[in-house]
């Protein structure tokens, strides 16, 4: 007896409404929990494939248009839903409507050329592209760093490279399709005689039929696969950008290869450091007396410290640059500059001598000649 399916709303514990951000925060909790990496329980692997097969779907406008609309009977075989969302089928031409093909006619209401899906290639079919996404600290994106990532997807069988036949002998034709993987079907209504184009149901769609099974997977075609992969993260990487993993994805159809899967990077915010494309800022506090004087100071870069000349007379919140200390790009390796933005530190607790030398100070700085607040004093 077959299984009923769960609504897919309920797999991942929402309700019919709920955003897109709603969708990939239930599904990223509970792929975690259920991943069979991480849960050892028997029921976990089916779980999991649930939870992805719902998120697959709902994550998509159009699939989920038509689960909306139709339930699960929109993605069965043989459904007459196939991909259009069209409960009359793919094909809907009529006798009885002399040269008019009723396709044409419904495809203004159902959204596209049913006659076109009606020729569409039943070969092999790259599967669906996957994204996983990932924190690294901020040195790590700034100076690269190999990471592992648990994955599951579908390899395609090594011993029937995804046809599911024994030996190449054993892939046929199909005889009721003819390797269209489409049949036509008529039927008497009031208006006349109708053909119905469908998905063939002996070769579900393929075009192809197995005479004996591969017997390393079983006629499937695949393999579940749950390994930890190791990525490179390049020196240089921002947040959002993506690194691609061929071959990792969704499973391909009829023999065809998996799609690809793109790992995302989240960079974690540094407390010393703060980047601007490849230019890295970060501040440096001084003493006034530093600043008059001018010093030689250590500092910290992304890629280690270096000794500072600083110049005589910089002023509070001056910005002195590093040429070529800054992150370098993650295509030409250029590197950016790294800006220091000086603070200066007012000198708390003075000791009587300390305050009376600065009242000297400021004593000499207004007699100088040619001062502005000279200007100002009382004759």
């Amino acid at each position: 007896m077959a299984t009923t399916k769960r609504d897919y709303y309920e797999v991942l514990g929402l309700k019919k409404g709920a955003s897109k951000d709603e969708i990939t925060k239930a599904y990223r909790s509970l792929a975690k929990k259920y991943h069979p990496d991480i849960n050892k329980s028997p029921d976990a692997p089916q779980k999991f494939e649930e939870i992805q097969e719902a998120y697959d779907v709902l994550k998509d406008d159009n699939k989920r248009a038509q689960y909306d609309r139709f339930g699960h009977a929109a993605f069965e075989q043989g459904s007459g839903m196939g991909g259009g969302g069209n409960p009359f089928g793919n094909g809907f031409a009529s006798g009885g409507f002399g040269d008019v093909d009723l396709g044409d006619i419904f495809s203004s209401f159902f959204g596209g050329g049913m006659g076109g899906r009606r020729r569409a290639s039943s070969g092999p079919r790259k599967g669906e592209d996957t994204l996983y996404r990932v924190k690294v600290s901020f040195m790590d994106a700034v100076n690269g760093k190999k990471i592992t990532i648990p994955v599951t997807y579908d390899e395609p069988c090594s011993h029937c490279h995804g046809t599911g036949a024994e030996s190449p002998s054993d892939l046929q034709t199909c005889p009721d399709c003819g390797g269209t993987g489409r049949v036509r079907t008529r039927q008497q209504t009031i208006f006349g005689v109708m053909e119905q184009e469908t998905t063939c149901p002996r070769c579900h769609g393929t075009g192809k039929t197995v005479r004996t099974a591969c017997h390393a997977c079983g006629g499937a075609g695949y393999t579940r696969v749950h390994k930890d992969l190791e990525v490179q993260i390049p020196a240089g990487i921002a947040s959002g950008q993506q690194i691609r993993v061929q071959g990792r994805g969704g499973r391909g159809s009829g023999g065809g290869p998996n799609g690809d899967l793109y790992v995302e990077v989240s960079v974690e915010p540094s407390a010393e450091f703060t980047r601007e494309g490849n230019d890295v800022h970060s501040n440096i506090e001084l003493s006034f007396v530093d600043c008059a004087l001018g010093c030689s100071r250590e500092v910290n870069t992304v890629y280690g410290p270096v000794e500072v000349a600083i110049p005589e007379g910089t002023a509070p919140d001056q910005v002195l640059k590093l040429r070529g200390k800054g992150i370098k790009d993650l295509r030409s390796g250029k590197p950016g500059d790294h800006y220091l933005h000086v603070k200066v530190k007012t000198p708390t607790n003075l000791t009587a001598k300390q305050k009376q030398l600065l009242r000297d100070f400021q004593a000499e700085e207004e007699a100088k000649p040619g001062k502005w607040w000279g200007r100002f004093k009382k004759s």
